[in-house]
């Protein structure tokens, strides 16, 4: 594993994505994340949301040449060790973003969201196609939740049988690796996560804990996953460890206004599990 360079700077890991309000997902999520695991966070806003724990009341794309501009500034003087992105909002920031990724030398996270906790839209409808052909191609690991490839794919997953199909046709889009999250599955024990290349095959298992307040978790997954690539770390282990982590912020999760509240980014700080 890598540590701080010559001037003591941990690794640094660059977050293009979402600003949410309410602190739970998105920007402020990865940031959190990022230093719970030890490397120094960096932001590109691609997104304005007003959004709380009931859901989100409005949103609003920056322009591209904000997103590009921020992107720029950071990589072109600071550099990065890793890239995530999350929330892209529309098809023009979709094409933008993996142009930039296509022209930065480190790994990236893509975490296609498509919607929020509460069933917001956060990706119109004419940006999947830049998904699908632009951005997933650009992704080192590319990490959709079950209605993400349903959306993306058409395949839908009802079962742990049907997890490694709906990885061949995410990776059919041209990531190096495909996690699809298990999350959403209904019933069974454990949270069954599905991890490939297309040869090499990781089946990820953690206790399914009874909490409602997951707001955030597949922006946390995502980034945690980043956050330990710029560390050194392989593909398998680094989703490894991130899940790992995201599981013990879901079972430290806790209430925040009047509906679902967020994941503990701190959980280890305070001892909880």
């Amino acid at each position: 594993m890598s540590g701080p360079d010559a001037g003591g700077a941990p690794p640094r890991v660059l977050t293009v994505a979402g600003s949410d309000s309410g602190g739970g997902a998105g920007i402020q999520a990865d940031l959190k994340t990022m230093l719970a695991l030890g490397v120094h966070g960096m932001s590109v806003v691609t997104a304005v949301t007003a959004q709380n724990s009931l859901g989100v009341q409005g949103a609003w794309e920056l322009p591209v040449e904000a997103v590009r501009a921020q992107y720029r500034s950071i990589v072109d003087d600071i550099g990065v060790q890793a890239v995530k992105t999350g929330m892209l909002a529309s098809a023009e920031l979709v094409e933008a973003v993996a142009e930039l990724l296509d022209g930065t030398d480190a790994p990236a996270v893509v975490d296609p969201v498509g919607v929020s906790k509460h069933g917001d839209s956060l990706l119109a409808e004419s940006a999947l196609d830049a998904v699908r052909t632009r951005l997933l191609r650009a992704a080192t690991v590319a990490t959709p939740n079950l209605d993400e490839v349903a959306r993306l794919t058409g395949v839908r997953v009802e079962s742990e049988n049907d997890m490694r199909r709906a990885a061949d046709a995410v990776l059919a889009y041209g990531p190096r690796w495909a996690l699809v999250k298990g999350g959403h599955l209904p019933g069974g024990a454990d949270a069954v996560d599905f991890l490939t290349d297309g040869s090499d095959e990781h089946w990820l298992r953690a206790p399914r804990h009874d909490n409602r307040h997951t707001h955030g978790t597949g922006c946390t997954l995502a980034s945690a996953i980043a956050a330990q690539l710029a560390q050194g770390r392989t593909v398998p282990e680094a989703v490894a460890d991130a899940k790992e982590y995201v599981t013990g912020a879901i079972a430290a999760g806790f209430a925040l206004g009047g509906g679902i509240g967020p994941v503990d980014h701190g959980w280890r700080f305070r001892g909880k599990s």
